[in-house]
Parts: structure tokens; C-alpha cells; sequence
């Protein structure tokens, strides 16, 4: 069940465009029986905590998406979808009922995503409104005849280990009045980029009755060959409201790209990840104290917990000479840098060495501010043990060439 919050930030990530063009001019979706079973599921990894995801802000879309209107039809009968950025819904018509027909109940950390992307690596969320309204005109006279308040949710998830990933759309009226409450809506979806559909569906339904749900899906698998491959989807849901005696009106939803790949090292297959959205790579003060102990004052120093991948040999190599090149000889010891020598944070992208008391260092000064790198010689199994977690963290969660991550002690 999903409680969608009422308050949040009211930045939009979603590219939103009305139109209210005939449905048969919209792609078709595919009919999947219910006796089929669902191609793919969500990942519940709880190691992956959400984050919005960066934007610019809601002018485009309201400038894009408002006050799309059809011409009268002859006997002056018209409808219009706006797209709505403004109050959320009351919370009380929120919630999501059980037993859906069809989909998966999103997480309830979408409810944060109102008019804002959200996600982890292998989810995204993100939920707006929708008004469509029906008029009569009469000897030039515009009435409303009927309006119609829509939530609309999208969702996709996704497999780090499957070269698929899924667009989930809901939607539900949460009140209305008048024609505008007798449309049915439907929706079709269609994709850009490297991926082929597997199955997409939106079977006609009505709006009413108040708060009920009515749901899409819509599965695509990865089209990419090769080794070291990779490429990004988006798919687009055109969403129709069919109503006796108006022209349909049709809102077309996009929300995020996915990333499929071939190209992590040491995992052979295809996976697909959210690429923008960070995981956490966690060291622990039980298996590592020392690593643990210097990352957290190295942090404490201004130095950023999130970083962004290389994959580039010569960048990595450069960060490790320049941090530790001229470590002193401590038995039982080894150099250790943060920002990790895999990091575009390194000194390769410029700063100096700071250090900390007992780290073992001489002459390397104490030092504040997110740029720069913290040295110090910490356990050689610490360190050794860091050098795997970090090569399956990046495998497990498919981190490439300048994919952001997060680093946590607990």
C-alpha cells in the first residue's frame, strides 16, 4: 500500500507533453494474459537508500504542458489535459488499495517523489497530477461541463544481473465532477533507444469510481551486443482519455533513462541499473577499524562522501603514486588514501596531502575542505580487505566510468 506524502519539493523530472490527438494515431500495447507471470520483479535490496535525482526546475514543464486544448468538435464539445504542479492531492485519497489487477506495489519511499524523480540503483519513482476537464460550447460561450483531478504514478525497476526493466504507470482520480468523470483511460507505450519490448499493456478502464487505481506495464529487454557494451532506454506512456462525445485527449509521459550494460569487469552478462542514483559502498568497524577509523576522519576533514568512478588506469595509478608514492616503511602497515585511488576525487584531479595524528606520516600537514586526499597507514589487511570490497562493489552494483557512489562507515 502507498501513501503518497503531501509535501515535497515541486521540482519535476518528468518530461510531460499533452496533445489530444486521436487514439488510433497512439502505438498499440500488447495484450500479456494474466496467466503469464511477470517478467521481472522488483529489487528490495535495503542497502540501497533513495535520492532525488538532480533537475533544473518546473518551468519547462509548465510551460510546455499547460492549457492543451482540441478545437470544438461541431456541436461545441471539447475536452483538455493540464498537467498540474502545484498543491498534492489530500493525503486521505492517496491511498493505494490492495489487490491490484495488475503491477507490483511501488516502495514506500516514493511518496517523497512528488513532481521529483526519486531512486536507487535499480529503482525510480516519481508522481505528478493531471486535470482533464470537458466544455460546451454554446454562441461562443464556454461552460464547464465536467473536471476530473488524476495521480499519476510512474515506476520503474530493474535487475542489476537482467539485461531487462520494467515502466510501471498508475493512475487514479482522486475527485471529480460531471462528463469529465465518465472517460475511460487507457495507455500505450513506445521506447527510445538500444531495447526491444517484451510486453506492454493498459487494458481501457474508467475513471470511476473515486480512488481506484488503474494500471499499465510495460517490460523491455536490453538490444545490446558485444562485449563492453552498453546503452540507455526510455520509454514514453501515452496516456488516452476516451469520452462519449469529446475528442480523446492524450498526456505523454517519459520519466528516466536506464542503463544496460555488458562492460562491467568481472561480470560477464547483461544487467541495467538507474545510473544517475548512487549505492552505498560501506566499509565496517568491525571487519576494518583502522580503514573504518581513517575514512571517517578523512570525511570529518570536508572530504566528500560521494564520489564518482574511473575506470581509467592511468587516473588510477596517478592518485596512488601521487597519495603514496613516498609512504614511510611502517611493519605491518600500508598506505592508505581517501579519496579511493578508483574515485575522480583523487589528487590526479589536483588538492595536496593532509594526514592525521598517528597516521604515521611526517611532514604532511593537517588539512580541511572537499578537495585534496588523506593519507594514512592503516593495516595491511585493513587495506587488503578494501581492495576486494571495493571490486565487488563495483561489480555487484555495475558502478562504470563516471557513475557516482557513496562511501559509509557503519
Amino acid at each position: 500500500m502507498l501513501r503518497i506524502a503531501t509535501t515535497i519539493a515541486a521540482t519535476l523530472a518528468a518530461a510531460v507533453v499533452v496533445s489530444t490527438a486521436s487514439a488510433s494515431a497512439q502505438p498499440t500495447a500488447d495484450a500479456r494474459p494474466a496467466s503469464i507471470a511477470r517478467p521481472l520483479t522488483p529489487d528490495g535490496n535495503a542497502d540501497r537508500k533513495p535520492e532525488p535525482k538532480p533537475e533544473s526546475g518546473p518551468a519547462s514543464l509548465a510551460a510546455s504542458s499547460r492549457d492543451k486544448c482540441s478545437a470544438p468538435a461541431s456541436d461545441g464539445r471539447h475536452g483538455c489535459v493540464e498537467v498540474t504542479t502545484a498543491d498534492a492531492p489530500p493525503a486521505g485519497a492517496l491511498w493505494r488499495s490492495p489487490g491490484l489487477a495488475a503491477g507490483v506495489t511501488p516502495p514506500q519511499w516514493c511518496d517523497q517523489a512528488y513532481n521529483q524523480v526519486w531512486g536507487t540503483r535499480t529503482q525510480a519513482c516519481i508522481w505528478s497530477t493531471v486535470t482533464y476537464t470537458t466544455y460546451l460550447v454554446t454562441n461562443g460561450q464556454r461552460t464547464t461541463t465536467g473536471q476530473a483531478n488524476i495521480t499519476v504514478m510512474q515506476y520503474n525497476y530493474t535487475d542489476t544481473g537482467l539485461g531487462r526493466y520494467a515502466h510501471q504507470i498508475d493512475t487514479s482520480m482522486y475527485s471529480g465532477w460531471g462528463d469529465a468523470t465518465k472517460a475511460t483511460i487507457d495507455g500505450q507505450a513506445t521506447l527510445t533507444g538500444p531495447c526491444t519490448r517484451n510486453s506492454a499493456t493498459f487494458p481501457a478502464k474508467p475513471l470511476s469510481p473515486v480512488n481506484s487505481w488503474n494500471t499499465g506495464e510495460s517490460f523491455w529487454d536490453s538490444a545490446i551486443t558485444g562485449p563492453a557494451a552498453k546503452g540507455k532506454c526510455k520509454t514514453q506512456w501515452y496516456l488516452t482519455f476516451n469520452n462519449p462525445g469529446y475528442d480523446p485527449a492524450v498526456v505523454d509521459y517519459s520519466m528516466n533513462e536506464v542503463r544496460c550494460d555488458n562492460a562491467t569487469a568481472g561480470r560477464p552478462g547483461i544487467g541495467c541499473v538507474i545510473p544517475w542514483a548512487a549505492s552505498n559502498l560501506v566499509y565496517t568497524r568491525t571487519a576494518t577499524p583502522e580503514l573504518a577509523d581513517h575514512v571517517t576522519k578523512a570525511q570529518a576533514t570536508g572530504l566528500p562522501s560521494r564520489l564518482t568512478r574511473t575506470e581509467d588506469q592511468t587516473v588510477i595509478d596517478s592518485n596512488r603514486t601521487k597519495a603514496c608514492g613516498s609512504a614511510p616503511s611502517v611493519p605491518g602497515k600500508s598506505c592508505d588514501e581517501y579519496p579511493i585511488a578508483s574515485s575522480q576525487q583523487g589528487l590526479n584531479a589536483g588538492g595536496t596531502r593532509r594526514t592525521h595524528p598517528g597516521c604515521g606520516f611526517t611532514g604532511v600537514p593537517a588539512g580541511t575542505g572537499p578537495v585534496g586526499v588523506s593519507v594514512c597507514m592503516i593495516a595491511v589487511a585493513d587495506n587488503n580487505s578494501q581492495g576486494g570490497t571495493n571490486t565487488q562493489f563495483f561489480r555487484r552494483e555495475r558502478v562504470l566510468q563516471d557513475d557516482p557512489f557513496n562511501v559509509v562507515v557503519q
